[in-house]
């Protein structure tokens, strides 16, 4: 047991370590008293610029429990904290075969590595490469436009989030976060990320991460099946008996879709199977793109440029009689890259390595899409997605091209761009275009307020060189496969819908912690196969 103590300031400049030390004094304690302190929250707080500072938050263990009970009891800001690490407890008769594990996104992984531990030694398959070729496999295709459909931003080892900012955000709150988060820090992640308020792990740290935990799975017994795609899931008397993938059918009766959110013949294996597929309300956009010096000055103001201040990134948002414009994804540092995973469709997303040293910041800007806008079938917001994608490759010219269109140019309703101090960072190439030829109305003016709205709360945002480059589609799944409480498809005992893809998480962490409530719900229905 332990108490946090909330809210200290610390002088921007100062080590915010130190505020282990003025927690102590606070609370009038004695080093003796103390047993062990770390640091467990760091966030900056910029809202007056004549007093920039950090706000910490220190873990103390004391040597007496009862005057931790007393101080968390009287002292304003002070709390205990109890560690509560996840439950893994294989219970019941020995599973007949070893679970299959689709996909080695953050849900697959973190799945089969707490089921490794437990001794269920899983097979995971894997439709993409491992991270060392999928690397290259990425970087062939930003230079010449070679796209491999199975092997991409999308698909291959570490999932869509390998080549992002590698965010560690999250609002679900659950206890197993930090369970995560430790995870990462001891395969390799910065150890920051324990007690920064918005952590992040960069692409080029993330790819270390996701060798080192591959690694333990296979040193636990679990195997690993690269450029194998699942093809067939049998299902017989309302439970799943095998699947089919690379050719081979493989027995099972534990079976966890940790697909991510592009794998859409999946989703049409799923169609096709008559299991329970509903349609998933999401967003559709623009990357926006801006000099990070002109993010930083529009944050911190004459300040920009102090060493001892982050780089600037932004979370904003905007509502209109219940429809939303929002920026996600932000990419301090970063470049926009291309992210198709289909042949004849652009799709953008955001970069950033963990020093966040480029000249560009950029972000998704992106408006909401339900079935009001593709329809009431699973299937539509598919293809409302692939809609947008090969138009946008119609509008870029071919060569997954990108179409681009600056500030001025998109919120005064005329065509083109007007490149100045922004340089596009779209590695294939951009092309001026008419945003308003590819989106529907609706979503056109509901990305026009939110850059106009933005301007006024960022200053610069709506700078007349802001580039905004398109089309960003994949921010989430567009179906949820239904599941039930304890977590198997109604429709198939044994069939787990996991992460992103299946519409549970939202990022890097929560489709983790997806993967271990999954994990745990299999080890609960059985123990491992003998």
């Amino acid at each position: 047991m332990a108490i946090l103590v909330q809210n200290i300031p610390v002088p921007l400049g100062e080590d915010p370590t130190t505020a282990c030390q003025k927690a102590l004094r606070r609370l009038g304690l004695r080093p003796a008293q103390l047993a062990e302190s770390h640091l467990a929250k760091v966030s900056l707080d910029a809202r007056r610029r004549d007093r920039v500072r950090y706000v910490c938050s220190a873990e103390l263990a004391l040597r007496d429990p009862a005057l931790e009970e007393r101080l968390a009891a009287r002292e304003q800001g002070v709390r205990l904290v109890r560690e509560t690490p996840p439950a893994f407890a294989p219970a019941g008769a020995p599973l007949a075969h070893r679970p299959v594990v689709v996909g080695l996104g953050p849900a697959g992984m973190f799945c089969a590595l707490a089921l490794a531990r437990q001794g269920y030694r899983p097979l995971v398959l894997e439709r993409g490469a491992p991270v060392e070729r999928r690397v290259a496999a990425v970087e062939r295709f930003w230079r010449t436009g070679e796209l491999d459909p199975a092997c991409n931003v999308q698909f291959g080892e570490g999932g869509a989030g390998t080549f992002s900012d590698g965010k560690l955000t999250t609002r679900i709150g659950d206890e197993r976060c930090g369970w995560v988060l430790r995870q990462l820090a001891a395969f390799g992640a910065p150890e920051e990320i324990l007690h920064r308020a918005k952590p992040h792990i960069g692409t080029d740290r993330l790819r270390q991460v996701v060798r080192n935990v591959r690694g333990e799975i296979l040193r636990l017994g679990g195997e690993i099946r690269f450029d194998t795609r699942l093809e067939e899931i049998e299902i017989a008397g309302g439970r799943v008996v095998s699947c089919t993938a690379g050719g081979e059918k493989i027995p099972c009766s534990r079976l966890v879709l940790a697909v991510g959110h592009s794998a859409r013949d999946t989703f049409a294996l799923l169609f096709d199977k008559g299991l329970p597929v509903a349609p998933k309300p999401f967003s559709v956009g623009v990357r926006v793109e801006h000099l990070q010096g002109d993010i930083d000055r529009g944050l911190y103001g004459d300040l920009a440029g102090d060493p001892h201040l982050p780089v600037g990134e932004y979370q904003l948002s905007r509502r209109v009689d219940g429809q939303g414009v929002y920026t996600f994804c932000m990419c301090p540092g970063g470049t926009v890259v291309p992210a198709a995973s289909e042949e004849g469709g652009v799709v953008v997303n955001g970069m950033s390595e963990y020093a966040r040293s480029g000249p560009n910041a950029n972000s998704a800007l992106v408006a909401g899409v339900d079935s009001r806008d593709f329809g009431q079938d699973p299937r539509a917001g598919i293809a409302f997605q692939r809609q947008l994608e090969r138009a946008a490759f119609a509008l870029g010219g071919g060569g997954y091209r990108a179409p681009c269109q600056s500030a001025d140019a998109f919120l005064a309703g005329r065509p083109g761009a007007n490149f100045g101090r922004v340089v596009p960072s779209y590695a294939l190439g951009v092309a001026p275009a008419d945003f308003s030829r590819l989106f529907p109305p609706r979503v056109y003016g509901m990305l026009q307020l939110g850059l106009r709205d933005f301007g006024r709360k960022l200053p610069g945002f709506d700078a007349a060189d802001t580039l905004l480059t398109g089309v960003e589609t994949r921010t989430s799944s567009p179906v949820r496969v239904l599941r039930g409480e304890d977590l198997c498809s109604p429709a198939a005992f044994g069939l787990y819908p996991c992460g992103e893809g299946a519409g549970y998480a939202g990022g890097i962490v929560s489709a983790a912690v997806d993967g271990v409530r999954v994990a745990q719900a299999i080890m609960g229905s059985g123990s491992p196969a003998r």
